[in-house]
């Protein structure tokens, strides 16, 4: 079952295939962050280069699917055709803990009402989607209440 109304653009690797590892793992419901080899950072989206150091010895490392929530909006009004009929959801940007830093965007499921914390601590979920386009895995995130 998909979060958001279905019809929505299906989001896909970029051309140069800077992004497939993060893809191949979601499908396989794992966590990844791309890091430096040199320097030790990590970083999200990712990149050709480290944002710290500026070497391009890169790599994808699996991370503990968890995180705490460092903002958030509650979406009232459609950003396209496929969500006219769909509102309010949550979008949040996620700090994964220990990754200097490191933040990425996703959906808060569940309830589109309910009060979301600042700092409050999150798991990642792995939404399987088939299309006629072939499929693909969205990193959903969910509020981790142990």
């Amino acid at each position: 079952m998909s979060y958001l109304n279905p019809g929505l653009p299906q989001p896909a690797p970029a051309r140069d295939g800077l992004d497939e590892p993060y893809w191949k793992a979601a499908r396989e419901e794992k966590l990844v962050l791309q890091r430096c080899k040199d320097c030790g950072t990590y970083q999200w989206g990712p990149e050709w280069t480290c944002h710290n150091c500026c070497s391009e010895n890169l790599t994808f490392e699996e991370i503990p699917p968890y995180g705490e929530i460092f903002s958030y909006e509650r979406v009232w009004h459609p950003v396209h055709p496929a969500l006219a009929e769909q509102g309010p959801y949550i979008i949040v940007l996620v700090e994964l803990p220990g990754r200097n830093g490191a933040r990425m965007v996703g959906n808060l499921l569940g309830d589109p009402r309910q009060d979301v914390e600042i700092g409050a601590r999150v798991k990642a979920v792995f939404e399987h989607h088939t299309g006629d386009q072939g499929s693909y895995t969205l990193v959903q995130w969910i509020v981790d209440k142990n």
